[in-house]
Protein backbone atom coordinates (compact mmCIF):
# COMPACT_ATOMS: atom_id res chain seq x y z
CA UNK A 1 0.00 0.00 0.00
CA UNK A 2 1.84 3.68 -0.58
CA UNK A 3 2.31 6.08 1.80
CA UNK A 4 -0.60 8.39 0.50
CA UNK A 5 -3.59 5.36 0.54
CA UNK A 6 -1.98 4.46 4.20
CA UNK A 7 -2.26 8.20 5.14
CA UNK A 8 -6.07 8.61 4.40
CA UNK A 9 -6.62 5.24 6.01
CA UNK A 10 -4.98 6.75 9.03
CA UNK A 11 -7.45 10.00 8.88
CA UNK A 12 -10.43 8.07 8.15
CA UNK A 13 -9.75 5.73 11.31
CA UNK A 14 -9.11 9.06 13.51
CA UNK A 15 -12.46 10.58 11.81
CA UNK A 16 -14.14 7.05 13.47
CA UNK A 17 -12.46 7.34 16.68
CA UNK A 18 -13.47 11.06 16.69
CA UNK A 19 -17.40 10.61 15.55
CA UNK A 20 -17.78 8.00 18.08
CA UNK A 21 -15.67 10.33 20.83
CA UNK A 22 -17.96 13.11 20.35
CA UNK A 23 -21.27 11.22 20.32
CA UNK A 24 -20.53 9.13 23.36
CA UNK A 25 -17.98 11.02 25.46
CA UNK A 26 -14.92 8.55 25.64
CA UNK A 27 -12.02 7.38 22.94
CA UNK A 28 -13.02 4.14 21.62
CA UNK A 29 -10.56 1.26 20.95
CA UNK A 30 -11.36 -1.31 18.43
CA UNK A 31 -13.88 -3.24 20.36
CA UNK A 32 -15.98 -0.35 21.43
CA UNK A 33 -16.08 0.34 17.91
CA UNK A 34 -17.39 -2.88 16.94
CA UNK A 35 -19.53 -3.00 20.16
CA UNK A 36 -21.31 -0.09 18.48
CA UNK A 37 -21.26 -0.97 15.08
CA UNK A 38 -23.04 -4.19 16.82
CA UNK A 39 -25.45 -2.28 18.49
CA UNK A 40 -26.76 -0.17 15.08
CA UNK A 41 -26.88 -3.71 13.15
CA UNK A 42 -29.20 -5.13 16.04
CA UNK A 43 -31.04 -2.20 15.62
CA UNK A 44 -32.68 -2.18 18.99
CA UNK A 45 -33.03 0.24 21.42
CA UNK A 46 -31.37 -1.47 23.99
CA UNK A 47 -28.95 0.24 26.55
CA UNK A 48 -28.26 -2.77 29.19
CA UNK A 49 -26.39 -5.93 27.46
CA UNK A 50 -24.99 -8.97 29.51
CA UNK A 51 -21.35 -9.89 28.90
CA UNK A 52 -22.45 -12.65 26.57
CA UNK A 53 -24.53 -10.25 24.81
CA UNK A 54 -21.74 -7.28 24.56
CA UNK A 55 -19.76 -10.20 22.62
CA UNK A 56 -22.38 -11.42 20.32
CA UNK A 57 -22.78 -7.77 19.47
CA UNK A 58 -18.82 -7.51 18.34
CA UNK A 59 -19.28 -10.66 16.47
CA UNK A 60 -22.56 -9.34 14.47
CA UNK A 61 -20.51 -6.00 13.91
CA UNK A 62 -17.30 -8.09 12.68
CA UNK A 63 -19.62 -10.57 10.21
CA UNK A 64 -20.85 -7.22 8.91
CA UNK A 65 -17.91 -5.55 7.90
CA UNK A 66 -16.37 -8.41 6.87
CA UNK A 67 -19.15 -9.67 4.50
CA UNK A 68 -18.22 -6.58 2.07
CA UNK A 69 -15.22 -9.23 1.72
CA UNK A 70 -17.25 -11.87 0.95
CA UNK A 71 -16.17 -13.66 4.27
CA UNK A 72 -19.76 -14.03 6.05
CA UNK A 73 -23.19 -13.98 5.02
CA UNK A 74 -26.48 -12.80 6.22
CA UNK A 75 -28.37 -16.11 7.11
CA UNK A 76 -31.55 -14.45 8.87
CA UNK A 77 -32.36 -13.65 12.50
CA UNK A 78 -32.66 -16.23 15.11
CA UNK A 79 -35.41 -16.35 17.93
CA UNK A 80 -34.51 -13.40 19.43
CA UNK A 81 -34.41 -11.07 16.78
CA UNK A 82 -30.55 -11.21 16.21
CA UNK A 83 -28.85 -11.01 13.02
CA UNK A 84 -26.97 -15.03 12.12
CA UNK A 85 -24.18 -14.61 10.02
CA UNK A 86 -22.30 -17.70 8.40
CA UNK A 87 -18.86 -17.96 7.59
CA UNK A 88 -18.78 -18.71 3.78
CA UNK A 89 -14.97 -17.60 3.25
CA UNK A 90 -12.37 -18.26 5.27
CA UNK A 91 -10.18 -15.18 6.58
CA UNK A 92 -6.28 -14.92 5.28
CA UNK A 93 -4.07 -15.96 7.91
CA UNK A 94 -2.28 -12.96 9.57
CA UNK A 95 -0.69 -11.89 12.57
CA UNK A 96 -2.44 -9.71 15.07
CA UNK A 97 -1.48 -6.68 13.89
CA UNK A 98 -2.58 -7.46 10.02
CA UNK A 99 -5.50 -8.53 11.69
CA UNK A 100 -6.00 -5.09 13.18
CA UNK A 101 -5.64 -3.04 9.88
CA UNK A 102 -7.32 -5.76 7.64
CA UNK A 103 -10.85 -5.31 10.59
CA UNK A 104 -9.74 -1.62 10.49
CA UNK A 105 -10.26 -1.10 6.53
CA UNK A 106 -13.33 -2.85 6.71
CA UNK A 107 -14.72 -1.17 9.90
CA UNK A 108 -13.37 2.51 7.26
CA UNK A 109 -15.56 1.10 4.43
CA UNK A 110 -18.83 0.62 6.58
CA UNK A 111 -18.51 4.05 7.71
CA UNK A 112 -17.95 4.78 4.38
CA UNK A 113 -20.81 2.68 2.83
CA UNK A 114 -23.64 4.00 5.74
CA UNK A 115 -22.14 7.83 4.80
CA UNK A 116 -21.15 8.31 8.72
CA UNK A 117 -18.37 9.68 7.71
Amino acid sequence: MNEESELSVKEKWFKIRELIQTVFNKTPDLSAILYIIGMRELGKPKTKFSKEEKVRLMHIATCRVLSTSGHYNLLGTDEKDWPVWELVSKLPNQDMLEQEMYLRHHIINYFEEEELI
